[in-house]
This record gives C-alpha cells, sequence and structure tokens, in this order.
C-alpha cells in the first residue's frame, strides 16, 4: 500500500525549520529519534520532558507532508483538556490545521470508540441517544428504581449500606460476544432470583431508552467489533498512523479494544506517556496484557526540562510502574518540608506562601500562583487527622463530582471553541447532547436526537435549531443576554415532548449564568502583600506546571494511613518501594504526580510527630525542615 505521507517531511533541515516555528529546541538524541521514527514504538516521557511539544512538532511535519485524501492520522487522549492542547498547537502551523479535518480525527477514546463502533452499533439496533454520561445515569437508574415493578430489587437494596451506588454504577461488560451486566461488587444475590432479574432488566430497559454509562459504550463496541470480524481491519484501513497520548490512563478494557483494531501490522501506533503519571485505577483495573505500555524495549524521554536535580532525584525514588532515573535540567529549585502541629494546620497555606514569596520571583507567581494540592477534597468518617485539603483550609470547597450549576454555559463556551476550530456540527451536537441530559430529570421521555429536530422555522425543531445557533453566536457577555436566550429555549423544549414536564425548577442549576473567569481573576494578593495560592486536588493537576507546589499531607482512600509521611520514609531510606504494600506505592504514585508539577519550590507538608524520624536525613539531602510556627519568615 502507497505510503500515505512523503517521507521527506521528516529530513533534518524541515525538522529544525517547524521546530523554529514552535518555538522548539531539540538538544537530546532522543527527541529526534521519537520525531523521526515511524514505526511502532512506545515512548515512557519523564514529567516536564516536552512530550507534548513533540508531539505537536511530529503532528505538524505530518501535516505537511499528508498526501491521502480519504485515510487519515488518528490521533486519541484521554482528555478533552489534552486533546484541546494537541489541537492547538496544530492550529498555530498553517498546514498543522490540515489535521483538524477529515480524513484526520482528534479526540479522546471515548470520541473515537462512540464515533467509530458503539453509536454506529446502537444505530443499528433503532436506540436512539439520550445520554453517555455516569451522572445522568446514576439518576435514571435511580428512579426507575422507585418504579413498582422493581420493588423487590429496591428493598434488597436498601437492606444494603452501598444498594443505590450497586444501581448506580451497573455497567455492560463484553462476554463471549455478549453484553453481560456487573457492578461495583458482586452482586449480594444471584441472577436467578427475583432481585437479580430485576436488576438486570433496569440496566437492560436504560439501555433501550438510549440511557448510558461511559463504560458501557466500550462494552458495546467490543461486542461489535467481535459480531463484525471486518470492521477492525476497515478502521486500521482509515487511520494509517495511530498517535496515543497519556497511555498509561488507558485501562486494560481500552487496550483490549484498541488492540482488536490496531495490531495487525498495516497501521504504525505509537503510544506515548508515563505510566508512573498512572493513577486512574479505582476499580483495580491495571495492565497485565502483553501489550500493556510501556513495552520493555520502549524508547525513553528521561530529561525533565521543567525542574532541576533536586526535585528530579526525589521524583526519580517515587517512580512505582517503571524505574527511570530523571534528569533534571530546569531552575533547580527548592524543596522544604513543613511540620505542623494538629492546632496549626491553619497555618501550614499561609506558611507556604510567604516562603513561595521569599524564593520565587513576583513576577513569576503573579503570572502562575502557588498551588496548594491534596489527594482528597473532603474529610470522610475517620478520627483521624488530617484526612483532606478541607482540614488545611476552613471553608474550602471544590465542585463536586455530579454538580450541574452553570453546565450549560460552560457547554456553550466548549462548543463555540470547537466552532472556532471548524467542527460547527460536533459543537451543535455536543450543545444539545448537553441540553438532553440537563433537562432529563423534568422529562422523563427525553429529548430527541439531533438528526430528528424538524428544520422549518415554524416548527418547535426549527426554532430550537435557531435558538441553539444564538447560544453558539449571539454575545454572551452579560447575565441579561444570557437569562433571554435560556428563557426562550426554557419555553420551546417542551413542545418536543409528548408528556407535561415536572417542576422546572431543577434547571435553575444547569442554565445559571456564570461569568468568564478573568486571565488573572483568581491571583490577588492578599494582606501581607503575598500572591495567594490556589488549591486543588493532586489528581485534577496532572498534566499542569506550577512555580510553586505544596503537596498536603491527607488520609488515603483505605482510611488507614497518611499519604505524605509514608513516602517520607520512602524517601529517607527508610524501606523499599518494590516491596512496599499496595497501600503505600498508591500513595508515592499520588505524590509523585504532585511533587513534578513545580519548577521552582516544592514543599510538602506532614505531622511533625510522624515526619520528625525522617527530618535528619532528609536536611542532609538539601531539604529544608520547618515547622510552621517558628519565626523563620
Amino acid at each position: 500500500m502507497t505510503t500515505p505521507y512523503d517521507p521527506a517531511s521528516f529530513a533534518k533541515d524541515r525538522i529544525e525549520a517547524a521546530a523554529a516555528l514552535l518555538g522548539l529546541d531539540l538538544p537530546h538524541q532522543e527527541q529526534w529519534d521519537f520525531i523521526q521514527q515511524m514505526i511502532s514504538l512506545d515512548l515512557q516521557a519523564a514529567p516536564g520532558s516536552g512530550k507534548t511539544s513533540l508531539v505537536g512538532l511530529k503532528l505538524a511535519l505530518l501535516a505537511q507532508g499528508w498526501r491521502s485524501a480519504t485515510r487519515g492520522v488518528c490521533v486519541i487522549s484521554h482528555t478533552n483538556t489534552a486533546k484541546d492542547e494537541i489541537t492547538a498547537r496544530l492550529d498555530a502551523v498553517p498546514a498543522g490545521r490540515n489535521l483538524l479535518h477529515y480524513p484526520h480525527f482528534i479526540g479522546t477514546i471515548q470520541s473515537f470508540v462512540n464515533t467509530f463502533l458503539a453509536l454506529p452499533a446502537l444505530r443499528s439496533m433503532n436506540v436512539e441517544i439520550q445520554t453517555v454520561d455516569d451522572d445522568a445515569y446514576a439518576a435514571a437508574a435511580l428512579r426507575q428504581l422507585d418504579r413498582p415493578r422493581y420493588r423487590v430489587l429496591k428493598g434488597t437494596l436498601e437492606r444494603q449500606r452501598d444498594g443505590h451506588q450497586l444501581i448506580s454504577e451497573a455497567r455492560f461488560v463484553c462476554e463471549g460476544s455478549q453484553l453481560t451486566v456487573v457492578t461495583t461488587r458482586p452482586l449480594p444475590f444471584s441472577a436467578d432470583t427475583n432481585s437479580g432479574k430485576q436488576f438486570d432488566h433496569l440496566k437492560r430497559r436504560l439501555a433501550r431508552a438510549g440511557v448510558f454509562r461511559y463504560d458501557d459504550m466500550f462494552a458495546i463496541a467490543e461486542r461489535h467489533l467481535l459480531r463484525n470480524p471486518t470492521l477492525a481491519e476497515a478502521t486500521a484501513t482509515r487511520f494509517p498512523f495511530v498517535l496515543l497520548d497519556e497511555m498509561q490512563d488507558t485501562s486494560s478494557m481500552q487496550q483490549r479494544l484498541l488492540d482488536k483494531i490496531f495490531t495487525d501490522g498495516h497501521t504504525v501506533v505509537q503510544r506515548v506517556g508515563d505510566i508512573n503519571q498512572r493513577i486512574f485505577d479505582d476499580r483495580g483495573d491495571t495492565q497485565t496484557s502483553p501489550s500493556a505500555f510501556p513495552l520493555p524495549m520502549s524508547a525513553e524521554l528521561p530529561v525533565s526540562r521543567r525542574f532541576g536535580n533536586k526535585i528530579a532525584a526525589l521524583a526519580s525514588d517515587l517512580t512505582v510502574h517503571r524505574p527511570q532515573r530523571i534528569e533534571g535540567t530546569g531552575h533547580e529549585g527548592s524543596i522544604a518540608l513543613l511540620l505542623f502541629d494538629q492546632d496549626s494546620t491553619d497555618q501550614v497555606v499561609p506558611v507556604f506562601e510567604r516562603l513561595a514569596g521569599s524564593l520565587v520571583p513576583r513576577h513569576v507567581l503573579l503570572h502562575n500562583p502557588p498551588r496548594v494540592l491534596g489527594a482528597r477534597r473532603h474529610p470522610g468518617s475517620s478520627a483521624k487527622f488530617p484526612q483532606s485539603l478541607a482540614c488545611y483550609i476552613p471553608g474550602f470547597r471544590l465542585p463536586g463530582r455530579g454538580e450541574t450549576r452553570g453546565l450549560l454555559i460552560t457547554s456553550v463556551r466548549t462548543a463555540r471553541e470547537q466552532r472556532r476550530h471548524g467542527d460547527s456540527h460536533a459543537a451543535v451536537q455536543q450543545l444539545w447532547n448537553t441540553v438532553r441530559g440537563a433537562v432529563r430529570p423534568c422529562a422523563p421521555e427525553g429529548l430527541p436526537p439531533l438528526a430528528r429536530l424538524d428544520r422549518h422555522p415554524s416548527t418547535a425543531g426549527g426554532r430550537i435549531r435557531a435558538l441553539l445557533n444564538s447560544l453558539l453566536t449571539d454575545p454572551l457577555d452579560d447575565e441579561q443576554s444570557w437569562g433571554r436566550l435560556t428563557r426562550q429555549l426554557l419555553e420551546t423544549l417542551p413542545e418536543l415532548t409528548q408528556a407535561p414536564w415536572d417542576d422546572l425548577s431543577a434547571l435553575q442549576d444547569p442554565t445559571a449564568y456564570l461569568p468568564e473567569a478573568e486571565p488573572d481573576a483568581h491571583r490577588h494578593i492578599d494582606d501581607s502583600g503575598h500572591v495567594s495560592a490556589v488549591a486543588g486536588t493532586i489528581q485534577s493537576a496532572k498534566g499542569e506546571t506550577h512555580a510553586a507546589t505544596l503537596v498536603l499531607e491527607c488520609l488515603d482512600r483505605t482510611g488507614k494511613k497518611h499519604d505524605v509521611s509514608e513516602v517520607l520514609a520512602l524517601l529517607a531510606g527508610v524501606g523499599d518501594i518494590a516491596r512496599a504494600s499496595a497501600t503505600v506505592r498508591r500513595a508515592a504514585q499520588l505524590i509523585f504526580v504532585g511533587a513534578t508539577r513545580p519548577t521552582r519550590l516544592l514543599a510538602l507538608a506532614a505531622l511533625r510527630e510522624r515526619a520528625e524520624p525522617y527530618t535528619e536525613t532528609l536536611a542532609e539531602r538539601g531539604w529544608a525542615i520547618h515547622h510552621v510556627t517558628d519565626p523563620w519568615l
């Protein structure tokens, strides 16, 4: 088969020209090897190694030399944020914009599976998608559970401490080309009991109604592949070059599906990521297949330009999944340990802000404020202390999973960005799906798919289409304009359904107006003149670069161990990470992610009585040890 790109695109002079256009320098041979190789490979890239920049450069070079009008490049990421970063880099290069349209695909693994496998499978079964969303599914499942036909199941689940979770998180898995219903743990009843039959019936009833969880789509896609053996070959032929970004977050289920499509040898598959940042394995779903990332002979990018050797040495000692000696070539930076007692936890963050102000140039902090990270948002039921971010920051609150305030306007802004990149259909589709999901609590029968909306302007469907266009094009600079459009939308939507709607007050939060955040709105100066820190979870900070980062000690999810103290013991040489318990290794994974964010200052905070046995050793390694009540600043 003819090579779909011009091999001369990867000549040294063209790479240098494209790198200069993107403002990149390529001082390491490993970077050149990755850019120029067009064979299947794995790249294990340390934090701050410039992986995303290299991916953008390689894709820009491919775009310049791509020759096929019907076969394309497929770029799969795990988050919309990562996908948006890739598209933004390509959008900055004239030739790169060619990859933003057919025949190419750039999107999340969820959107890839939905677009090419799961949605076609469901259409072939005459199933109209209402929503693919875990929270929307949970709400729909609990509403179904209240129906009389499920009263036996409801009674059984009410006797379980996690009964609602069992029904809310029921999902399909593909077993022998059949869809089987499973949930978070083995069910307390067998499949042939009344409860078991009702449990299965409820899940399949929601599926027929078009209500799915994200994982359901992977199971449906896998079954579709098994029942249509030529589909994998057709998909692989369509995409002769596939780049998988953030590969460490690929579950074994997702890996199995990708293997079925792209392991025939005709497709070049390049996988990029950092296995030591793999932290999303809540169901114990670890990669054990022969194709698990990274393969033993994978290429490496061990050089980090984000931080210097102090932080690099610490990070190297916390590489849980694959040992890697990271070399830091950035600013040398500092590492500090902040000790506190139970009555001084509220002083930890202010002391960190002062420390950051003394070690990091002010203009750097104004552009990139100090960050405070923890593994948990809120405390649980354990009596141990401290437990979460909220223990250090009185009144701390992050949006919880499933919170909907401002959902619609957030979706509108995302869809506008899609439209700006030329994907108008996807923008309207995404916006309409958000509307359908938001109104489901009020409209149990749901709203029709976009394709079924009438186009004539005198009909309800035509008026809805006009309103969607207005949401994507009209100025939304003030609450009055937004309120006018959403009122028109809510007045028209009920005309699309036969049944009356329930109380519309449930739509107040999803349709609420949220002003667009100003670039520097969260970077204010406190009364003492220091730049205030921004708090969040370690998980939410993946992929970020900070000037200064504080990792707060939190209780792990077992409720038995404190993460920072356990990791301090490893860093002080007490114990071997390879022989550590699963709980300690999980804590080390999280701290690794948090500790590899900063360029200038890394601080860890721990209760003094737990951390003091290790302070002398850590001080010998160049750490600054401070108690937050000492008048040292």
